[in-house]
């Protein structure tokens, strides 16, 4: 039996297949890992807009009274002041505070709709029904696919299919800015549409029921702006974002404030606590971690990979967990964790790679400029 065979198939596997694209197992799928090829997928989703398939990803509903206060115990973030049409960044976390996965949680104005990552969602689901109460509802959409579409010209390439308001008078999804999120239809269809995506891109995810997603991703596919993109990219796209990868440069022996995500610590849970680990995380908070995330741009041309380590001259001092070649940097660029005392900006390391010492100057993230919609922002 072949790797590939043993992993599971997406809805759209033969839709990708007819594309071209290499398929490699991932979080326990068959993936399109690339169509044309890394480089220029990338480049294409930062000029026009690239068409993914993160159907791998766990969709979850959390309904019942009282789902927000009570997923605020395991997540550090203020569910409950979250407004309908809203969403969040957000945490799941161990007891000890390390962090299970990272999420996005969605207030629909009917429940909480959560998206988590692919390779971890089983053991999020098992974790999230063993400490919520037994009368919160927790239902994996598992006859749902989902996919992003990312780039400058999403918004054109989606307006231009025909996606509608369920109802007069509410926002088409071009309406929508950064971290909002409703409910549309296309041809009749119930879509679940939010502006929101992990390139550093504006651009969109897409909820669609199973049944219907090659159809929607064939119309996507058909305009000028939009190609097929692969895991590759993704992967690419995502560093050069500065936004972290779970299973890499977050896991459960890190905690938010180690994992440079203090941001998804909301300021009424930071006064309050109570929530898993706060004791831990809130004295991090307060007194600095000894460890952290942070970026690296990296002197020369050669990739300093995940798991190479780094040295501040003779002492090992961190490890790299997320590394490779930036094409919109035009450099290779790293991810990793180091003491707190070489954190700033501008400090010179080493990683070590085949042997050989590459120096690193540890850098802000991102790598390069966001550009979601936000609201306010100038145009």
């Amino acid at each position: 039996m072949s790797d590939e065979s043993k992993n599971l198939k997406l809805p759209l596997d033969g839709w990708h297949r007819k594309k071209g694209a290499r398929i490699v197992p991932f979080a326990g799928y068959q993936m399109p890992i690339q169509y044309e090829g890394i480089m220029a997928e990338h480049l294409w989703t930062r000029e026009q807009a690239g068409l993914f398939d993160v159907s791998h990803m766990g969709q979850l509903q959390l309904t019942g009274e009282g789902a927000a206060e009570a997923l605020e115990k395991i997540v550090p973030g203020d569910i409950s002041a979250l407004k309908p049409g809203k969403m969040r960044y957000s945490l799941l976390l161990a007891e000890d505070g390390g962090v299970l996965d990272d999420m996005i949680i969605t207030n629909t104005g009917k429940n909480l709709y959560i998206v988590v990552n692919g390779a971890v969602k089983h053991d999020d689901i098992a974790f999230m029904r063993a400490h919520l109460p037994g009368d919160i509802t927790l239902d994996h959409m598992e006859s749902a696919a989902l996919l992003a579409l990312q780039g400058p010209k999403a918004a054109e390439a989606l307006a231009r299919i025909g996606v509608e308001p369920v109802q007069d008078g509410w926002p088409v999804p071009g309406d929508l800015f950064f971290m909002e999120a409703g409910p549309f239809l296309w041809n009749g269809v119930p879509l679940g549409v939010s502006r929101s995506g992990y390139t550093g891109e504006d651009g969109f995810e897409i909820s669609v029921p199973a049944e219907h997603v090659n159809a929607l991703a064939d119309a996507l596919a058909e305009q000028d702006e939009v190609k097929p993109i692969g895991l590759g990219a993704r992967d690419s796209l995502r560093m050069e974002a500065g936004l972290p990868l779970y299973g890499h440069d977050l896991d459960p022996g890190v905690d938010p404030v180690e994992g440079n995500a203090s941001f998804a610590i909301s300021k009424a849970r930071r006064e309050e606590g109570g929530f898993h680990g706060s004791e831990r995380i809130l004295k991090a908070l307060a007194d600095g971690p000894a460890r952290k995330l942070v970026g690296f741009s990296i002197d020369g041309k050669m990739p300093v990979r995940e798991g190479a380590p780094i040295y501040d001259s003779d002492d090992e001092v961190g490890r790299v967990t997320s590394g490779g070649f930036g094409p919109s940097v035009g450099a290779p660029i790293a991810m990793g964790y180091v003491e707190s005392s070489l954190t700033g900006e501008g400090t010179i390391l080493e990683a070590e790679v085949r042997g050989r010492r590459v120096p690193m100057t540890v850098t802000k993230m991102p790598f390069i400029p966001h550009r979601y919609h936000r609201r306010g922002k100038a145009k």
